[in-house]
C-alpha cells in the first residue's frame, strides 16, 4: 500500500454508515466490496451506494462516471469476499459482542498482512483487540455522518496498534480528503465524548422546560458557531444510538452521562431521529 487509500477495501454493514465509508474510499480510487447480512440487506445497501455514487456524479464532486464507479464496487454477502482485502472496516451496529464476533469473523479471512478497523463511536478499541489473533493491525477509524461529506474521522490507538498503522490510518485519512484526529482508546474517544456530553444537557434543558429545541440549537449554531445544534445531530445520528453511547458512558465515565428520561422516553416511543420522522424535531421523508 503507498501514501493513497488502500487498493482493495472491504466494508462490514451497508447501512447509512457503511454505505458512507464504501462510497469514500470507492470515489477515492479503491476496489471496495460491502458485505451485509441477507440478500434482503445487500440489495438495500447496493440502492443506498447507488443514489449515494449518482448524487456525487452529479454534484461534480468526482470526475469518474457513475459506471467507474459501480465497476470499482460490489455489495455480497459471503465473508470470504474480503479474502484479497489490505483493509476491513467494520460497521455493524453498536454493540460489544456483536461487533466482536464480526470482527474476529473478518480476522480469519483475512492475509497476515491485511488491517482491521472497527467504525465504533464508543466502545472500547483495547477491549475489542483482545478479542483478535493480530490486535497489532487493528485500529479505531471513526467516521461521521453523513460520511462523504464529512470533513473528520478519528483514528483511534489501541494499546497493540502498530507503528505502521498508526502512520498508514492517518495517510488513508488525509487521502479521502478528511482530517484525521488521533486519539488514545478512552471511552467515547474525544468526539463523541463532547458531543454527547452537549446532546445530553440539551436534553435536560428540553426537558425542565429551559427552553424549546429550536431555540437551544440556535444558541449553539448562531452563539458557538455549531455547523448543527446539538439535538438537530442527536436526530441524525440517531436516539437509539445516542443512547446507547450515553449508556456506555455512565458504566465506564459516572452518572454526568446518564441518559435523561425523556430520551429514553422518545426512544421507546420509536421516536428515533430522522430515520424514523420524528426526534426532537420532525423530519420529511
Amino acid at each position: 500500500m503507498s501514501n493513497s487509500v488502500p487498493a482493495h477495501v472491504g466494508v462490514l454493514g451497508g447501512g447509512r454508515m457503511g454505505a458512507g465509508i464504501a462510497h469514500a474510499f470507492c470515489t477515492a480510487g479503491s476496489g471496495v466490496v460491502v458485505v451485509e447480512r441477507d440478500d434482503a440487506a445487500a440489495a438495500a445497501a447496493q440502492e443506498r451506494l447507488d443514489k449515494s455514487l449518482a448524487k456525487s456524479v452529479e454534484k461534480g464532486t468526482t470526475k469518474e462516471s457513475l459506471e467507474s464507479l459501480q465497476a470499482r464496487l460490489s455489495v455480497s454477502t459471503d465473508y470470504g469476499s474480503f479474502v484479497s482485502a489490505d483493509l476491513v472496516v467494520e460497521a455493524v451496529p453498536e454493540d460489544f459482542n456483536l461487533k466482536a464476533e464480526a470482527l474476529t469473523k473478518v480476522e480469519k479471512m483475512l492475509g497476515s498482512d491485511a488491517y482491521l478497523a472497527t467504525n465504533t463511536s464508543s466502545l472500547s478499541v483495547n477491549k475489542l483487540a483482545k478479542e483478535l489473533a493480530r490486535p497489532e493491525r487493528f485500529c479505531g477509524l471513526h467516521f461521521f455522518n453523513p460520511v462523504p461529506a464529512s470533513l473528520l474521522v478519528e483514528v483511534v490507538l489501541g494499546e497493540r496498534t502498530s507503528r505502521d498503522l498508526t502512520r498508514a490510518s492517518s495517510r488513508w485519512v488525509e487521502a479521502l480528503n478528511k482530517t484525521p484526529v488521533v486519539v488514545n482508546d478512552a471511552p467515547g474517544f474525544a468526539s463523541s465524548r463532547l458531543g454527547v456530553a452537549i446532546a445530553l444537557e440539551a436534553m435536560r434543558m428540553v426537558e425542565s422546560g429551559v427552553a424549546s429545541a429550536e431555540d437551544i440549537d440556535a444558541a449553539m449554531t448562531l452563539g458557538y458557531r455549531h455547523p448543527v445544534g446539538p439535538l438537530k445531530t442527536t436526530d441524525i445520528v440517531g436516539l437509539d444510538v445516542r443512547l446507547g453511547i450515553a449508556e456506555y458512558l455512565q458504566s465506564t465515565l459516572g452518572d454526568r452521562f446518564a441518559p435523561p428520561q425523556i430520551l429514553r422516553d422518545k426512544v421507546a416511543a420509536g421516536h428515533l431521529g430522522r430515520k424514523t420522522g420524528q426526534g426532537f424535531f420532525t423530519w420529511d421523508s
